[in-house]
């Protein structure tokens, strides 16, 4: 496949009117999600969501991918077409092309959530997946389509992607035009791109953020070097935005529109699932959560402003929501664990028990340990698991249990 080579020309030739041209051909193809007010995730802003993972496919792909095969000729579309995704994007060109009635072949990294790979399956894309994370299933692609001549639909650094991506920031414009912020999960780029070109188009005061995780922020790494440079390696749960090299045309994108690009944790980001879940019963991936998590965390000051949180997507693989959410009560003080030393005699574990008991702590595991060489012979040590309202609570239970002669080994 000869790459495409993008230049400030092209970043300054997307418009406005390109946009909008891709929302009159998503018309009645994909959902316009609501905006959804937050008053819980940060007290001092008004916070609402933008809930792509309620979009047709889980999450906000298809619109780009929708957009880029509905201009194919028809020359083209005989040839069929091939990407490369860790999930999202993959079902939306498998959806896409469904539509359009021709084939498609997906190359998936072989670690993307199960849940994700089925669902391209299902709406009739072959799928191949690749060892290793986004990049080399790109590479794979690339070699796919030098040998069938498909088109080629790339996740992000296209026009014609990134305009259909760009009618989110659409939507938001007209949901809530005097919008102070709109914070935005960044992978490589096409998302950010689009929504950003749109914002700043329709309200140039309005303050455009991405969101990286700590593990993977390739896009904040080549803003702040002025160079694209591919990670040597990426290492997060969000496998959406685990992209080692952003874009070309992206890249110049975010140079000429957004504002700042932040960062957050991995555990930040399993708190955000956990607060979307509990106090909106919207599941997001962790991709899709980043948003969130830069305002729950304070990366992005939303204090007094009328702020939007992107969640992209929700296509989250439940073996991973079950871990994800453990990581979560842990980040926000809602579990933890207390080791204790103690003797090792009858009463023990029920004196520990009641102390917690007392303050309204709920004890959810035991291990009792009497081993290891350097204790005193009639020492043991107890591993109690704990659940609390959160991290003060949990702080004050430990301090009861000192206060009451415990000496903790471990919290």
């Amino acid at each position: 496949m000869k790459m495409v080579k993008y230049t400030r020309q092209d970043v300054d030739e997307m418009t406005l009117e390109q946009i909008k041209e891709a929302a009159r051909a998503l018309e009645g193809v994909v959902r316009r999600t609501d905006l959804v007010e937050a008053p819980r995730i940060h007290p001092e802003g008004q916070v609402y969501l933008k809930p792509e993972n309620l979009q047709v496919t889980g999450s906000f792909k298809v619109r780009g991918a929708y957009h880029k095969i509905s201009r194919l000729s028809e020359e083209e579309k005989k040839k069929g077409v091939i990407a490369c995704s860790a999930g999202n994007h993959a079902q939306g060109v498998a959806l896409a092309a469904a539509k359009s009635g021709i084939p498609a072949l997906i190359c998936i990294p072989e670690g993307a959530p199960i849940s994700k790979v089925e669902a391209t399956k299902s709406y009739g894309a072959q799928v191949r997946l690749v060892k290793g994370v986004y990049d080399d299933a790109y590479r794979e692609a690339c070699r796919l389509q030098k040998e069938s001549g498909a088109v080629f639909i790339h996740p992000f650094d296209d026009p014609d992607v990134i305009a259909g991506q760009g009618t989110v920031g659409l939507e938001i414009m007209e949901q809530l035009p005097d919008a102070d912020a709109v914070i935005v999960p960044v992978g490589g780029g096409g998302l950010i791109s689009g929504v950003a070109c749109a914002v700043k188009s329709l309200r140039p005061q309005c303050r455009v953020y991405g969101v990286q995780v700590t593990g993977a922020p390739s896009m904040a790494r080549a803003l702040r070097n002025k160079k694209i440079e591919p990670l040597p390696r990426v290492s997060t749960f969000a496998d959406g935005i685990a992209v080692k090299c952003p874009g070309q045309l992206t890249y110049g994108m975010c140079e000429k529109y957004v504002d700042e690009i932040v960062t957050v944790t991995d555990d930040e980001t399993a708190a955000a699932i956990l607060a979307l879940m509990e106090q909106h019963r919207l599941i997001a991936e962790g991709a899709g959560a980043v948003a969130v998590a830069a305002a729950m965390f304070n990366r992005v000051d939303v204090r007094g402003k009328k702020t939007v949180c992107l969640v992209s997507g929700g296509n989250i693989d439940v073996t991973i929501l079950s871990r994800v959410i453990s990581r979560g009560l842990t980040r926000a003080g809602r579990q933890g664990r207390l080791v204790i030393e103690l003797v090792d005699k009858p009463g023990e574990l029920r004196e520990v028990s009641a102390v917690i008991a007392e303050l309204g702590g709920n004890v959810i595991s035991v291990r009792h340990d009497h081993s290891g060489d350097e204790a005193d012979i009639t020492a043991c040590t107890l591993s109690i698991g704990v659940e609390t309202r959160d991290r003060d609570h949990l702080n004050r239970i430990r301090d009861a249990v000192v206060r009451a002669g415990y000496r903790i080994l471990d919290s």
